[in-house]
């Protein structure tokens, strides 16, 4: 019986509309004009950098430094004429505009009616519990485990660990949901727990399409 619902974050719950559209309007607001192009190519380098020391912000104080950090990475990778731009971190940090897919919000309140614990579960940096709040997903799920503060990444065991904790289930009670095969399903598979592959762009028959059907799918192991 599946009393727990462990759920990936990004590609899951929140997507990430292109951001270089609102970076060049943002940069041409601080009198900067760089092509849809430039500015995706220099946040591409930038994304790169941030995947690769996500879990070094396990606090205010590091994912100010990482932030900075990235800025840096960004303003090196911006065509020259970009690169003194005032509140450069700003115009970064504004680009980045999460939003949750639209049955997310459904779904969740479906899962807390059934009364399934719902845990998010992702590689990100501390601002994850900020991204849910502004999304208005906070309210829709029962615990948040970020790798940054576990010290452990999907598909490490330890990260699904602490998330069964916080659910207050067993691995066999548990299901997670994920975009992300090598991540989200060996990881959740190595730890014991059942696991769906999400692929949202309806490429694999073996895969859902959406989390529509995750509330039908608990209901079906339930005796």
């Amino acid at each position: 019986m599946i009393r727990a619902v462990l759920l990936d974050a990004l590609g899951t719950l929140v997507e990430l509309p292109a951001p270089w559209p609102p970076l060049v309007a943002g940069l041409a607001a601080r009198g900067v004009a760089v092509t849809e192009e430039e500015a995706r190519a220099a946040l591409l380098a930038e994304m790169a950098y941030y995947r690769a020391h996500h879990d070094e912000a396990t606090g205010p104080a590091g994912l100010d430094a990482l932030r900075d950090r990235c800025t840096e990475v960004l303003r090196a990778a911006l065509p020259e004429q970009a690169r003194d731009v005032r509140d450069l971190r700003g115009a970064l940090l504004a680009a980045l505009r999460f939003r949750p897919y639209p049955e997310v919000p459904g779904v969740l309140e479906e899962l807390g009616e059934m009364g399934v614990a719902r845990v998010v579960v992702s590689n990100w940096d501390v601002s994850l519990r900020d991204v849910l709040d502004r999304t208005g997903l906070a309210p829709l799920v029962d615990g948040v485990v970020i790798s940054a503060e576990v010290g452990a990444a999907k598909p490490d065991a330890a990260i699904f660990e602490r998330a069964l904790t916080v659910a207050g289930v067993g691995a066999d009670e548990a299901v997670h949901v994920g975009d992300t095969p090598e991540l989200d399903v060996a990881g959740a598979l190595a730890a014991g727990l059942h696991a769906i592959h999400l692929d949202r762009s309806g490429a694999s028959a073996e895969a859902m399409a959406s989390l529509t059907g995750l509330p039908g799918f608990v209901r079906s192991s339930i005796p």
